[in-house]
């Protein structure tokens, strides 16, 4: 189920604790002034209550992504009305992960494997305009026909502050949301010139090398999705459930 920014401070349902606890936690990174949150769009979502949220239990289990499933399809019918900065936010339930002090590219791995597990749910064919090959520069993430870019951040994340939350967090982003955020637009540029030099003061490091413009010739997506600590990518892209060839990591 979606929830809106009012429904949860409004505590229309009963949340467990831990759901109370991780949002308030993204509300807190969202209305902080000091060092500002560097995506100015999903600020100005979050302010306008233009984003969507959805809680998944523990992501390692089937159920997980049976919930991220649905929760993407009731999203895909819904974003075009929520406002032009649209955004899905899910948070994880990663009590368990925690305790057994999981790694970021344990991280990495889970994280791949829901995009994977998630899409052998999907309704809907593979849009016929979106690649479906990862090294493609116009590839994007897809579910129920929406090109959608995906986030994600974990409680590993030491050095890179602004991909680090106290669960695992993932955001989808619908395509249509950058058709005026892009490189060939004034705006776009300005825009991009604001979150770069805001994302170098939140983090303290220089901007990841694979942060490149979804089209460019030399942009691949899917190393902007999970980035590391560090500079490092991986060499090939774990999305491999168009092809089949991908094989369950979990135990």
């Amino acid at each position: 189920m979606l929830y809106t920014k009012e429904e949860i401070e409004n505590h229309v349902i009963d949340f467990d604790l831990w759901q109370h606890e991780v949002y308030e936690q993204f509300s807190s990174m969202m209305n902080q002034r000091g060092t500002p949150y560097p995506c100015v769009p999903g600020i100005q979502g979050f302010m306008k209550n233009m984003l969507r949220f959805g809680f998944v239990n523990d992501p390692r289990t089937d159920k997980s992504t049976d919930q991220l499933a649905g929760l993407l399809k009731e999203y895909g019918e819904i974003s075009r009305d929520t406002g032009n900065y649209a955004s899905l936010v899910i948070f994880c339930d990663t009590r368990a992960l925690l305790e057994e002090q999981t790694t970021i590219d344990q991280y990495e791995e889970l994280f791949w494997t829901m995009l994977n597990e998630t899409h052998k749910k999907d309704p809907a064919p593979w849009p016929e305009d979106i690649p479906r090959e990862p090294e493609d520069p116009a590839w994007e993430f897809c579910f129920n026909g929406e090109p959608y870019f995906a986030f994600c951040a974990t409680p590993a994340h030491e050095i890179r502050k602004s991909r680090r939350f106290p669960c695992l967090l993932l955001a989808f982003q619908p395509r249509w949301v950058f058709d005026e955020i892009n490189d060939s637009t004034p705006f776009g540029r300005k825009i991009k010139k604001v979150i770069r030099q805001r994302l170098v003061e939140y983090d303290g490091i220089p901007t990841h090398p694979a942060l490149k413009w979804y089209g460019q010739k030399d942009n691949h997506e899917w190393k902007q999705y999970f980035l590391k600590d560090d500079e490092s990518t991986l060499s090939k892209c774990p999305f491999t459930a168009l092809t089949n060839k991908w094989k369950s990591l979990r135990p």
